[in-house]
């Protein structure tokens, strides 16, 4: 596993041996894109204002963006910890 740090002291981008990627802050996971380009969101950890904002960081889009994302089937709301 490959780990990197992600904008914040906090953020740390995570390969895995098989190419996919994670999005971890603190000691949480909070989205994956897996090595076939599909994404993933943990709904339990993604709530908090400071989270919302790194994970549309991560994606390259705003908030409002993901959210349509999700109710389309664009993004999978999934367990990731």
């Amino acid at each position: 596993m490959k780990t990197e740090q992600f904008h914040h002291a906090n953020q740390f981008l995570l390969t895995d041996d098989d190419g996919n990627e994670y999005l971890q802050s603190y000691q949480t996971i909070v989205c994956k894109i897996d090595k076939t380009g599909k994404i993933y969101l943990d709904p339990k950890h993604n709530c908090s204002k400071t989270t919302s904002k790194h994970v549309s960081l991560y994606l390259g889009e705003d908030t409002k963006t993901r959210l349509k994302k999700i109710k389309s089937g664009e993004y999978i709301l999934t367990n990731l910890n």
